[in-house]
């Protein structure tokens, strides 16, 4: 059987194709080897990626977290300088409290944002520009409190300066009124009239309208005081009151309303009993004669009768009538 459809290994045609595999092979551990140095480059790459963006995701939460803080610290500051102001004076509190709202509803909005976890940047940002807002209000705040302060201020000097002046006034006008008073007290005292010439008798009325003057007590009807009103030059002319006070021997005023007895008051402010007011109309620097004519309820006492007369709170002038007790025939 012959051997020649067999060729042996050493034959020159049969080393190429030895030679094409293992070229080929040589390839594909080459594209193997890349393939896997590439997914292991990826590996690598991945786990870096991941491992970066790990660092950067805790970087912006630390980053986040220390710009909430900031924001916090600004708010407390913010609101610790309000409390302040609040507490400053009444009239930083009166204009405070009428904006209390908006400044709630601002710091609300503010803590709202810093407290949410999941805070982006433009909520981070947007806080900021809220804070800005309210320290700029503040600023304003301030600067009219300042403002309100200084015209206070500027009222209580011009209030004291208005005081003082009003007190100099008022301490002028009081020594003026002291002078005035002083000199219409003078005048007063220097216009009030005075009695002379006292002339006290008893009178026993007759019929056919006739009287005798009589000094026993039990006969006299009727008392007649006569004076005269001496001239006067600060006087003006004018009705002028008297009152005539009559004093019976027992030491009681003599008064007796049904016929027109009363008190007055006396320059010392105590109330004295009159007997009879007569009206009188005085001409200034002249004399005047006066009578007075007076008739009672009841019988004379006997003893001394004390007549009196006031005139402009003074006493003017008195007189005294004595009346005897009558014999068996009197």
């Amino acid at each position: 059987m012959s051997y020649e459809n067999f060729p042996n290994a050493d034959t020159p045609e049969e080393r190429p194709v030895v030679v094409k595999n293992n070229s080929s092979r040589n390839i594909l551990t080459g594209i193997l080897i890349v393939a896997l140095l590439a997914t292991w480059g990826y590996i690598i790459y991945d786990k870096n990626k991941t491992k970066q963006e790990k660092q950067d995701l805790t970087t912006q939460i630390v980053n986040s977290d220390s710009s909430k803080n900031e924001l916090q610290r600004e708010l407390n500051d913010a609101a610790l300088r309000l409390d302040v102001l609040k507490t400053s004076n009444v009239k930083a509190d009166s204009l405070l409290k009428t904006k209390d709202k908006d400044i709630q509803d601002l710091k609300s909005r503010i803590q709202t944002i810093i407290n949410n976890k999941n805070a982006t940047a433009a909520q981070l940002a947007e806080a900021r520009r809220l804070i800005a807002e309210l320290k700029g209000n503040i600023e304003t705040y301030t600067a009219q409190i300042d403002s309100l302060k200084a015209q206070n201020t500027q009222l209580t000097q011009e209030k004291q300066k208005v005081t003082e002046e009003r007190d100099v006034v008022k301490k002028n006008f009081d020594s003026a009124t002291v002078v005035i008073k002083q000199k219409e007290d003078v005048i007063d005292i220097g216009s009030t009239l005075h009695a002379s010439n006292f002339s006290i008798i008893g009178l026993k009325e007759k019929s056919g309208g006739k009287e005798k003057e009589t000094t026993t007590a039990k006969r006299v009807d009727k008392l007649r005081i006569s004076f005269d009103i001496d001239e006067n030059r600060i006087t003006q002319s004018g009705s002028k009151d008297l009152y005539v006070s009559i004093t019976s021997p027992d030491g009681n005023p003599v008064v007796v309303e049904a016929l027109g007895s009363g008190k007055f008051v006396t320059r010392e402010g105590t109330e004295k009993a009159y007997t009879k007011k007569v009206q009188i109309n005085y001409t200034q620097g002249e004399k005047q004669p006066v009578t007075v004519e007076w008739t009672q309820n009841s019988g004379f006492q006997t003893g001394n009768y004390k007549i009196e007369i006031y005139n402009n709170g003074f006493k003017i002038g008195e007189g005294v009538r004595s009346f005897k007790k009558g014999g068996l025939f009197g």
